[in-house]
């Protein structure tokens, strides 16, 4: 814990203007971000007593060890800069929304020859119109399914599309008419595009004009006794009507708004927001936060519209925002939202009428999302603390481990050995900084030697990366921990504790890779299975935690994720080696003549029974390839019990207990670290 007087400013260093701010810790990670009219006055608000200080900016303040802060020129650049930063570098201690479940929305994909109407989750794309987000996935479809009689745009997808197209024959949708079958040219893509901009001017709130020409073409046809036609454009408009009663209508003005409200305790927030366009409430959607900065309504309100609107540009930002408390720059804010509009954008607080009452609704659901958020166990933060604290007192550490790394090993009958490393951050699993590792330095099934080695490659990149450029110190004014890009590197940052999945000798195994590294400020621990033990380094008897402890129940989540995780890079590992068998030995014989042989036979053992000239009868296969897949059978003996060769089926996995004993001496060579994401 370090003393905020240690890397305070010098008086009168601090500029008198508005700016950004980051604080760093000891690793020179960039643990928070802020933004400030006069970064004198605010940087000056950090610096005072800590029992003044909320405690929240307390903690970071003294998990802190450098300030450093970047002079703007107005304001609105303050606000772009800080979202930037927050963006790149994910901050531990700034608000962070995270929704409390995936939205869809109802997407039309105008970047396309032929443009498709389908649902769409996850980040936007360029060149497609959103509409939403809305409840359900459902209700697009209903939405959907009601406007393709009127409006009979493409909803296949790219590979339905295609073989309509090669056969000359669309799909059910096509023959029913709620397609135009753009596939087999039945309208030309101009024709087509036509159609879906006016279904995207329909969604967007351009009714009246539509219903009222549809009506007009109705009577028209009914004068010219064309009853067919007329009671086909009647069934339309019926079918238009139904799709926007199901949207009911909530301002009479036709206002496109956005209406966010607040709900918050000391602890935790709720965000909820309601689309409305058209009048009408198009989507809505959520967002929970740990108030993790001493923060206020108004500041909650500031994070959530740059959350909301940071990505979105155009139509996206609607002409009025309407929310339950301004932010105290809310002048900048509007301009950076007419920026990103392109237009003027109205943010105020609703007083009366139907947009208060709106709001009042609004209101209403981040309550009941709060209520219901509060209700899941692993996302509490309260429970969260409690549980790293109990953990902090178990195993006699000096403050809570914010950051965790658990190991584990994973193989069958000691092949394919590999291990995973995942990270949790504040109760949290990280996924970004999930590591997986191939053991490749010995054969058989040994969890010590395997342990052992995992840490080391993972502590010994540590150190590599903070001495890549030399000892560095807050005096050489240099990052080594930062590529090129300014990101940090994948292994800069070491936890403060590290625990294995294991028991004496898998915790002896990492405690002695730290200690040949020369690490001792990070702490270790093993969970057993059988009894849920935590063991320490040189301890005869475990650690027992109650079985009601959240600390225990912490564990055992990190643990079981480190399991999980390692045994699914290592089932797709030993998968891809099995996918072909003995095959794959066979010089020049590719993936797709594999499969076909495979095919042809039904199995390998029946190809492994047949004869030279039977392997000739497979298309592809010569006389000379043939002798040498016969002859790559013939030497082929199965691996084992862990795969039957005859059927291709893989044994389930079951990784047996390791055997005790010390690691060899020496160095090994390592495989190289490789990253991903879930």
């Amino acid at each position: 814990m370090a003393d905020p007087s240690s890397y305070r400013p010098a008086p009168g260093q601090i500029p008198d203007s508005p700016g950004v701010y980051r604080f760093r810790d000891e690793h020179r990670r960039v643990i928070y971000v802020g933004k400030a009219k006069s970064l004198r006055q605010r940087l000056a608000n950090y610096f005072q007593d800590l029992a003044g200080l909320h405690p929240r900016t307390a903690t970071m303040v003294t998990t802190a060890a450098s300030v450093e802060w970047t002079v703007v020129s107005t304001e609105v650049e303050a606000l772009q800069l800080e979202y930037s930063w927050i963006k790149e570098y994910d901050p531990r201690f700034n608000v962070k929304y995270r929704d409390d479940k995936s939205y869809p929305s109802l997407a039309v994909t105008m970047n396309e020859e032929y443009p498709r109407v389908q649902v769409m989750r996850g980040p936007k794309k360029k060149g497609v119109r959103y509409f939403g987000p809305y409840g359900h996935a459902w209700a697009i479809r209903e939405t959907v399914d009601l406007m393709l009689r009127v409006f009979p745009v493409r909803t296949c997808s790219a590979g339905v599309f295609k073989r309509s197209a090669q056969i000359g024959r669309p799909c059910l949708l096509g023959y029913i008419g709620k397609c135009s079958a753009p596939c087999v040219g039945r309208v030309t893509p101009e024709e087509h595009r036509e159609l879906a901009e006016d279904f995207c001017d329909f969604m967007a709130g351009r009714t009246g004009t539509y219903l009222s020409r549809l009506e007009r073409q109705m009577h028209e046809a009914a004068e010219e006794m064309e009853y067919e036609k007329a009671a086909r454009l009647r069934d339309d408009i019926g079918a238009l009507r139904r799709a926007m009663e199901k949207n009911a209508v909530v301002l009479a003005d036709a206002t496109d708004a956005d209406l966010i409200a607040v709900a918050e305790d000391e602890l935790e927030a709720a965000v909820q927001i309601f689309h409305v366009r058209g009048g009408r409430v198009r989507g809505q959607r959520g967002w929970v936060t740990d108030k993790v900065e001493a923060v206020d309504t108004a500041g909650l309100v500031e994070h959530a519209l740059q959350q909301l609107y940071g990505e979105e540009s155009g139509e996206a930002v609607p002409k009025e925002v309407l929310v339950p408390a301004l932010p105290e720059d809310a002048p900048a804010l509007g301009e950076w939202l007419a920026e990103r509009r392109g237009s003027l954008v109205s943010l105020r607080i609703p007083q009366r009428g139907d947009k208060k009452a709106l709001m009042e609704t609004v209101h209403r659901n981040a309550q009941q999302s709060l209520a219901l958020h509060k209700t899941k166990r692993a996302s509490d933060l309260t429970t969260r603390s409690r549980a790293l604290e109990e953990i902090a007192e178990a195993l006699e550490l000096d403050g809570a481990p914010l950051r965790i790394e658990c190991f584990d090993i994973s193989h069958l009958q000691g092949d394919d050995v590999v291990a995973s490393m995942v990270v949790f951050e504040d109760g949290l699993a990280r996924k970004s900084e999930y590591r997986r590792f191939q053991i490749k330095s010995f054969d058989g099934q040994d969890d010590v030697r395997s342990m052992h080695e995992v840490v080391s490659r993972r502590f010994r990149r540590y150190l590599q990366e903070k001495l890549k450029t030399g000892e560095w110190s807050p005096e050489d004014g240099e990052d080594p921990l930062a590529e090129d890009d300014g990101r940090p590197r994948r292994f800069a940052y070491p936890p403060q504790l590290v625990v294995v999945d294991g028991g004496q000798p898998q915790v002896a195994a990492a405690k002695r890779a730290l200690e040949e590294l020369g690490i001792d400020d990070v702490a270790v621990c093993g969970l057993a299975k059988r009894l849920e033990e935590v063991w320490l380094p040189g301890e005869d008897d475990p650690v027992v935690l109650p079985r009601t402890s959240e600390g225990l129940y912490l564990l055992q989540r990190v643990r079981d994720e480190a399991h999980r995780f390692a045994i699914q890079y290592q089932r797709n590992k030993r998968g891809k080696r099995l996918k072909a068998g003995p095959l794959d030995e066979v010089a020049g014989l590719g993936e797709s003549r594999r499969q076909a042989l495979v095919k042809h036979f039904g199995s390998v053992k029946k190809l492994r029974q047949a004869t030279i000239d039977q392997i000739c009868e497979v298309p592809g296969i010569g006389r000379k390839t043939a002798e040498t897949v016969a002859a790559a059978l013939a030497r082929s003996v199965p691996a084992g019990p862990a795969v039957n060769t005859a059927t291709g089926e893989i044994i389930e996995d079951e990784t047996p207990p390791p055997r005790v004993g010390a690691p060899p001496s020496g160095s090994w060579e390592t495989s190289s670290e490789r990253g991903t994401e879930q």
